[in-house]
Order: C-alpha cells, then sequence, then structure tokens
C-alpha cells in the first residue's frame, strides 16, 4: 500500500510536468541479485517482487541491514565497482547485498541512459518496499550506493521513498545533463547522504562539483587522483575504488574544510571523519578533503 501511493503521488507529478522523462516500463526490465555473506558467489536472479525475494537465501536470513549496490552508464551487475563492493562489504560485513543490474539502459546511449534513471529508480524503491514488506529489511537498515548515474538513480529510489532511507552513498555523481535545477541527488533523499567527488574538476569532468549531500568528501582535492596519468574514467571510477577500500581498512579519514577554496587549496585543518564505511550516519556536515596514496588501498 505505501508503495502504490508513491507511485500515485509520482503520476500526479507528471501530471504537473515535474518527471517529464519518466518512462514507466525502463524500471520495469531492473533486474537484482542478492548476496548474503553465507552466499558470496552464487548467482541468486530475482525481479524484485515479494515472490521472487522469498525464493532467495534473504528470504532466510535473519539479517536487517541490507546494502543496494547500483552501477551506472555503461556498467552491468558483473562489471566496474559491483564485484569489487560487494566482495569488500561482505568480507566485512555480516550483511545482505542486493546488486542492481539496469543493463537493458545502461549500454545504451548516454542520453538514453539518463532518461532511463528515474523510472529505475522508482523500480528500486519499489523493491525496497517490497523488502519491507517481506520482513527483510527496514528502511532505517538500507544503505544504497550509487557510481555515477547509478548515484542519481539512488536519489530518485530514496526520494520515492520520502527521504527515509538510512543512508546514500553517491560516488562520483555523473555531471553531464545533472545541473543545478535538475532532479540530481541531493541530501533531501536519505537520512544521511554521503558524496565522494573524484572527478569534479580539471577538462572534461565527469562528476558534480557542488557540494550536494550533508557530507561532500573530494579525496585530493576532487580531481587528478594519484596514479592515473589522464585522470578520465580512472579518477572517475577512484571513487567506487577509495569506498570499497574504506570497508576493509580503518585509515583513510578526512579534515573538515571551511568552504571549497578551502578544500581546492588543501587547506582543510577542520576535524577528521572516516570517509565511505557502512556506518548508517556520521556526526558530520560539510565538506571534507582527503589525500591519498596512488595504489589500492590509498
Amino acid at each position: 500500500m505505501l508503495f502504490k501511493a508513491l507511485v500515485l503521488c509520482l503520476a500526479v507529478a507528471v501530471s504537473r510536468g515535474e518527471y517529464e522523462s519518466i518512462k514507466p516500463s525502463n524500471g520495469n526490465l531492473n533486474v537484482y541479485y542478492a548476496y548474503t555473506r553465507d552466499n558470496i558467489r552464487t548467482l541468486e536472479r530475482f525481479n524484485g517482487t515479494i515472490p521472487s525475494i522469498q525464493e532467495t537465501s534473504l528470504a532466510s536470513t535473519s539479517r536487517n541491514f541490507t546494502t543496494i549496490i547500483i552501477h551506472g552508464h555503461e556498467g552491468t551487475a558483473f562489471t566496474s565497482l559491483n564485484p569489487t563492493v560487494k566482495d569488500a562489504m561482505l568480507t566485512a560485513f555480516d550483511t545482505n547485498v542486493i546488486v542492481v543490474d539496469w543493463s537493458q539502459y545502461s549500454l545504451q546511449s548516454y542520453s538514453n541512459a539518463v532518461s532511463a534513471v528515474p523510472s529505475v529508480g522508482t523500480a528500486v524503491a519499489e523493491l525496497i518496499s517490497n523488502l519491507v514488506e517481506a520482513t527483510i529489511t527496514t528502511l532505517n537498515d538500507v544503505h544504497l550506493v550509487g557510481f555515477n548515474l547509478g548515484a542519481h538513480i539512488a536519489g530518485y529510489a530514496g526520494r520515492t521513498l520520502n527521504g527515509q532511507v538510512a543512508r546514500i552513498t553517491g560516488l562520483d555523481p555523473s555531471r553531464d545533463q545533472w545541473g543545478p535545477n535538475s532532479r540530481r541527488l541531493s541530501s533531501r533523499d536519505a537520512l544521511y547522504v554521503e558524496v565522494i567527488h573524484t572527478d569534479a574538476y580539471g577538462l572534461f569532468p565527469r562528476g558534480i562539483a557542488d557540494a550536494i549531500g550533508h557530507v561532500d568528501i573530494y579525496p585530493n582535492g576532487g580531481d587528478s587522483q594519484p596514479g592515473c596519468v589522464l585522470s578520465g574514467p580512472c579518477s572517475h571510477n577512484r571513487a567506487w575504488e577509495l569506498f570499497a577500500a574504506s570497508l576493509t581498512t580503518t585509515h583513510l579519514r578526512a579534515n573538515q574544510c571551511s568552504n571549497l577554496s578551502d578544500m581546492r587549496w588543501n587547506t582543510c585543518r577542520g576535524f577528521v571523519i572516516p570517509l565511505g564505511t557502512n556506518d548508517l550516519f556520521k556526526l558530520a556536515n560539510g565538506i571534507f578533503r582527503i589525500n591519498t596514496r596512488r595504489n589500492y588501498p590509498f
């Protein structure tokens, strides 16, 4: 009932012109893969409905904490951040992990993938609603992790659920077609939103430079990541590599900055918080910088 009411609200928004790009059928092509610490390698594919959820190992676990990983443009469930982050998460935590595969649209042109983001995010919200109804998890136990366009999908999912999911981690959210007046990821989309910016400046940046979360962390100033000769995809991907490293190590700690200029000049001397991690909430707010090494675990 909760999700039906939320979808009705979206329908009203569409009629007002707020969600013109939504194509309801797009998200119906999502598929999902379930993993637990007892089931790290076995592929359990399901479509997100309650009956399909109950056929996975999720139904037999007593764990409530659930991490949902969402890839970006040109990604699939088996590329980019998914294997690395999933394995790091399950190595460090006894939790449920669900990998979203929206490759039916992510493997198309960037513009087509952007147009699919709202409905893909709405379908992820329906998945979460079904997980709650099936007593697999609660909204207070959900952590959405999205890279590239996946960060904005996480935003749509959280927004559809009235910003009540515990946490969203945005890994270098896509910049192109996601300006200040767009429906990009924002701090309103979850109780705690952390954004890691690794390719936000320089020539042809792929990520958003604006501070859009409760906490915005800019490793090495937000561009030209150590070890990335030509930056571009290397610096962009560093966001999920750093996040994965933060799950199994404790040395990645960022200093608070007074503002973006302070961050860019590397003069941040404020209090320290851990980058990334699996904490559902951090007692922090604002802009942070961390300087890292060039090789994993940085």
